[in-house]
């Protein structure tokens, strides 16, 4: 129960590391709302968080979103806003990839991977960070990825976008940390999703080469972190990149 009473978004929230951290959440006692782009997996894991909650208080929804739109995002909050009366965890975790080498990458690839997974977390913590700061407490915890410290061939713009999360997450735990606002990112490495299984056998092993672990990890092994970061547990710790991902970068 580390969030009963708390109020959490989660975007992204309706697959691999997203409903990790929406299910993990609701097990431990928060209301959680999950934002995504699919209606039936949005529904499946409002049902799932439903499922797990732990008190008759926690309220759930799903709404569908595109977090790339500030229009969107803020016709969302407004329902939020209203069921809710707030939030104190925030979650940016939408992301994608469309890889290509940056010689052929096209100039839609370049702008839809920037906008879902960097202009989305300005558009979410513009509209929340506000309120956060009248209630003076609150909780954002940015989804970054190592390939954002460390580049990956193919990746020029999941990369930028990655590596521009944990800059944003620097700057703006500066701006808010006199109002009680920590805010900081989860640097995640491979982790077992649908994106990962769509690798080859010979590409998984390579990638587990490089991971002291042995293993690739797991969606739950993200919503750990996330549930210290959200948690009174982490209430000194604010601007840094928590690196989960086995030993990959050290």
């Amino acid at each position: 129960m580390l969030l009963k009473g708390k109020k959490a978004l989660i975007t992204g929230g309706s697959a691999g590391i997203g409903e990790a951290i929406a299910l993990r959440f609701a097990k431990e006692g928060a209301s959680v709302v999950i934002l995504g782009t699919n209606s039936e997996r949005v529904q499946d894991v409002h049902n799932k968080m439903s499922a797990c909650g732990v008190h008759p208080e926690q309220k759930f929804m799903g709404l569908i979103a595109n977090v790339a739109s500030k229009e969107s995002v803020e016709a969302c909050l407004e329902q939020v806003m209203t069921s809710l009366g707030g939030i104190d965890i925030l979650v940016n975790n939408a992301g994608i990839t469309r890889d290509g080498l940056l010689m052929k990458m096209k100039e839609e690839d370049w702008d839809s991977v920037i906008d879902t997974n960097l202009k989305s977390v300005y558009n979410l913590c513009g509209l929340l960070i506000r309120p956060m700061m009248k209630a003076r407490s609150g909780k954002i915890i940015n989804i970054s990825s190592v390939v954002g410290l460390t580049g990956n061939p193919g990746q020029t713009n999941y990369a930028a976008s990655k590596a521009g999360m944990i800059g944003f997450t620097k700057a703006l735990a500066l701006e808010v940390a006199s109002r009680g606002i920590c805010v900081n990112c989860i640097a995640p490495g491979y982790i077992k999703t649908r994106m990962t299984d769509a690798l080859t056998q010979e590409q998984q092993q390579l990638v587990l080469n490089k991971v002291p672990l042995g293993r690739m990890g797991n969606p739950e092994d993200i919503a750990n972190a996330a549930c210290f970061l959200a948690s009174n547990m982490s209430d000194y710790v604010t601007g840094q990149t928590l690196v989960v991902d086995g030993g990959m970068v050290m």
